[in-house]
């Protein structure tokens, strides 16, 4: 890129390559008029708005209104908004799952904000694995942006009872597997789960990822939980495009490689333990810190457990909501608890540090019911820890505050799910040997594998063991889950099992040991035996022929790197 190239704003900026710049400016700003444009708004500074609606995305479903008041916003600081689309990625309505399709969405946002004449972008997105595609794409471009969630949605109702999705959703399916509920009950309460727009009303992917953006410095103060419907929702999205417009026109504008240093994901991870939240988001802030040329550490994020405690009591580790959490103070409320364990001195794209964000904060509006005060936290450690041992060499993770406490100190014999078929054909076979005190292992669900690690981490508990009264066992997957669901549930073991790691070398009637005090999950079977079945173990499946399924395929790496496509990481994080 030459030098003007460089120094270039606003329409002006990265011209179409004709051999001719003066002709290209000609023709750019001839197809501008021709939607109306005034020559006027053609001369002003850029904001990019990267609009992702879709009919199959629920969580978007107020991104027109959102797009409306960050283009107010815009205007008002004096730049010309233009709106451009993505693709989106609705939770529910992607097969094999959404994650899968996380790394599409980040190249797309890098190469549309590269390719496209803008000095600085605002990323609207919501459902779970588009906040961080987009702040991936951004940090792979590095042009200023500003993070703007959708929110979370309000709860329902149902016989006098706060329902949201999805925790809730999941509470009342064990109850229908169990028998506790008939099918007309589900259904009413299907119909009552989510009844506004938004993301999910827990702390689940879509609102820790939220959390953390702001914790980052991509989104405002306050703007990780006013929910979708509120009239905060929109002031926000206001605020956003003047920051926007100002950040367009800044030769020094804090840039998305600013803001993810190792530094701010210590507080982004501290964060993530006091909210207890959803451990996907140890998937995503891995691939985050990699496109920045970060390794993030497992073994560290264990060491700041232990001086991080639980402050948020909302479902599915507490009780309340996320609008409940936007009524106590949010994130600034949050922060003002660990303000003593966190790094304040970490930029955030407003140009404030969050020692500044923090320095205004009145903290006689925290609601202590919702976000506990720093010396009485719901646990005094933080809720999510990793695991190693010779089942999972790199890592696995386990989100303890969620999890039945008596199981976290437990030798189980191992019932084994060879695939997501097979699980779904036998988990209910009244004949399939199982006890209570056992442990369900599911294999070849990880990112490497053809359900490329969809959100089945969550086994269901066998209908005889459910119907028992059984609502807990142990767990263990190269899967994720969901955020909004709970239970003794270790995931992400990696290496995952269709690379050959470990999880694959596990039989029926193994013996397992997992120790959640000693961070600890170890396979009892001998090295000789596991030599054995190693030498026994059926070659990978061949990579999809083409598409983005091959490309997929040949390049997505392991959990602990974020899943992302080796070739889109930073050189200094691969």
């Amino acid at each position: 890129m030459s030098d003007g190239e460089e120094t270039a704003r606003g329409m002006a900026r990265g011209l179409t390559n004709y051999g001719d710049r003066d002709f290209a400016r000609y023709l750019r700003r001839s197809f501008a008029l021709s939607m109306g444009y005034s020559r006027e708004a053609l001369d002003r500074p850029v904001v990019g708005i990267n609009s992702t609606p879709s009919g199959f995305n629920n969580c978007h479903r107020t991104m027109p209104e959102l797009v409306e008041a960050v283009r107010r916003g815009a205007m008002l600081a004096g730049a010309l908004p233009v709106e451009f689309p993505t693709i989106s990625l609705g939770e529910p309505y992607l097969t094999p799952t959404s994650l899968k399709f996380r790394n599409l969405m980040s190249m797309d946002v890098e190469e549309m904000v590269r390719a496209q004449p803008m000095d600085s972008v605002v990323l609207i997105g919501g459902c779970d694995k588009t906040v961080p595609a987009q702040i991936m794409g951004a940090l792979s471009t590095d042009r200023p942006a500003v993070m703007l969630v959708t929110g979370p949605m309000m709860t329902g109702r149902y016989k006098g009872e706060r329902l949201g999705a999805c925790t809730d959703c999941r509470r009342y399916w064990a109850r229908f597997r169990a028998g506790e509920v008939d099918a007309e009950e589900i259904a009413k309460v299907e119909s009552n789960l989510a009844t506004t727009a938004g993301t999910c009303a827990v702390m689940g992917t879509a609102s820790t990822m939220a959390c953390l953006a702001e914790v980052l410095g991509f989104g405002l103060a306050g703007s990780a939980t006013a929910p979708a419907v509120h009239a905060d929702r929109l002031r926000i999205a206001e605020e956003t495009g003047r920051i926007a417009a100002r950040l367009a026109t800044d030769p020094k504008a804090v840039r998305p490689t600013d803001l993810v240093t190792e530094r701010s994901l210590d507080n982004a991870m501290r964060i993530l333990l006091a909210l207890s939240g959803s451990t996907n988001a140890l998937v995503h802030l891995a691939a985050i810190a990699g496109r920045a040329g970060i390794r993030l550490s497992l073994r560290r994020l264990n060491e700041l457990a232990e001086t991080t405690p639980v402050l948020v009591n909302l479902k599915p580790v507490g009780s309340n909501y996320m609008e409940d959490l936007h009524a106590a103070g949010g994130m600034p409320a949050l922060m003002w608890e660990l303000r003593h364990l966190l790094n304040l001195d970490c930029p955030t794209v407003t140009g404030e540090t969050l020692g500044d964000r923090l320095s205004g904060f009145d903290p006689g509006i925290i609601d202590h019911s919702v976000i506990r005060r720093f010396d009485e936290p719901i646990e005094p450690k933080g809720g999510l820890i990793a695991l190693f041992g010779n089942l999972a060499p790199d890592g696995a993770i386990l989100k303890r505050a969620a999890a039945t406490p008596e199981l976290l100190e437990k030798e189980a014999r191992v019932v084994v799910f060879s695939s997501l078929e097979d699980l779904a054909a036998r988990v209910d076979d009244p004949a399939l040997d199982v006890r209570a005190d056992d442990a369900l292992v599911l294999q070849n669900a990880g990112p490497t594998s053809p359900a490329a690690m969809p959100e089945a981490g969550y086994l269901p508990i066998p209908r005889k063991l459910a119907a028992a009264g059984v609502k807990d066992m142990i767990r263990i997957s190269d899967a994720r889950m969901s955020g909004t669901a709970f239970g003794a549930i270790v995931l992400h073991v990696s290496p995952d099992a269709a690379s050959g790691g470990p999880l694959a070398l596990v039989r029926n009637g193994d013996r397992i040991r997992l120790s959640a005090s000693g961070n600890r999950i170890e396979l009892l079977v001998d090295d000789a035996e596991l030599a054995r079945r190693r030498a026994d173990l059926p070659p990978p499946l061949p990579p999809a022929e083409r598409g983005y399924a091959a490309l997929y395929d040949r390049h997505v790496t392991q959990a602990p790197s974020g899943c992302d496509f080796d070739f889109l990481q930073h050189p200094k994080a691969r």
